[in-house]
């Protein structure tokens, strides 16, 4: 397991598109188990930059993706094996989507409603910077309504979210901690009681944290995917 601090460096590397930063850090302390799809995103930055060793890591993170396979996590080994010629390419699109942006809006509250992404710039919009966009252009009709300019995206609420929670429990070793989280997430409430109990032990928190992330980091491109797109590697700052 990584430790908070090492998991936020490897995220700030990742969205910078450090790829040598990336690969130092993988190459000093391993594959992160409970961060193998933030990684990939910074491996696939790494060898679009031909970063040395990252196709040797790009190889074995892609086996240990297959080996978890929790959602997404094929659809990335398969991007990376094409990106190191051990794959075939696969049929997508590439779009440079923010993974979380995108799970904000699929996994968000139902109220705050849908979303949009801009196909021309992989942009996320959530729906209240949509009607904001609406309102300051004056526009008569939706301008979002343009499938070929925007790609549509649903919120699906917290189901998901609340079954990750489910599962994280089923995980602890400690049956009293399993017992008081399976009682703080029933009924309303739940995921702001969940956090609550779980505060009590920083150790399961950081855990769930680092579970959380991943989860709805691979179902974000598990759904992009499905809508005919990939991630495209992050391009670093001149």
């Amino acid at each position: 397991m990584t430790t908070d601090d090492e998991r936020r460096r490897l995220r700030a590397a990742a969205y910078t598109a450090d790829g040598k930063g990336v690969v130092g850090m993988l190459a000093e302390n391993g594959l992160p188990d409970d961060a193998l799809q933030l990684a990939g995103d910074g491996l696939l930055a790494a060898l679009d930059q031909r970063v040395e060793n990252a196709p040797v890591l790009a190889r074995r993170l892609a086996a240990a993706l297959r080996g978890r396979a929790w959602p997404g996590d094929v659809t990335l080994a398969d991007q990376l094996e094409a990106a190191v010629g051990t794959g075939p390419q696969p049929l997508l699109r590439s779009l440079p989507v923010d993974l979380d942006e995108l799970a904000d809006v699929l996994e968000g509250d139902l109220t705050q409603g849908d979303g949009h992404i801009d196909l021309s710039t992989g942009e996320v919009w959530t729906s209240s910077a949509l009607e904001y966009a609406i309102e300051a252009e004056n526009e008569d009709s939706d301008p979002f309504d343009d499938p070929s300019r925007w790609l549509f995206v649903e919120c699906r609420g917290s189901r998901l979210g609340y079954q990750d929670m489910e599962w994280f429990i089923a995980t602890l070793e400690d049956a009293n901690r399993a017992e008081r989280l399976g009682i703080a997430i029933e009924g309303r409430g739940a995921f702001r009681r969940f956090k609550d109990v779980l505060s009590r032990w920083p150790g399961e928190m950081d855990r769930w944290l680092a579970f959380s992330d991943e989860r709805k980091r691979g179902r974000a491109r598990e759904w992009l995917a499905a809508a005919g797109y990939r991630v495209a590697p992050r391009r670093q700052r001149p």
